[in-house]
């Protein structure tokens, strides 16, 4: 569960390194480097999203305890 909680972390931040270079500079980097909202450029936006939807449900559920 660590390498996925990894993986979603990285995928936020790429993310949010997007969106930030979209609304500083109208520059969408997902874009630029596969395409117009081709086929790659949406699993990769998908990726994100369910990325974010995972790390907010992880926050929510509560550690196990450990013996």
């Amino acid at each position: 569960m660590k390498l996925i909680k990894t993986i979603a972390w990285i995928l936020v931040i790429v993310g949010g390194f997007n969106w930030g270079l979209v609304g500083l500079m109208e520059y969408d980097l997902v874009a630029a480097l596969f395409g117009d909202m081709s086929a790659t450029s949406k699993v990769v936006y998908d990726l994100v999203g369910l990325s974010a939807l995972y790390l907010i449900f992880a926050g929510f559920m509560k550690p196990k305890k450990q013996m």
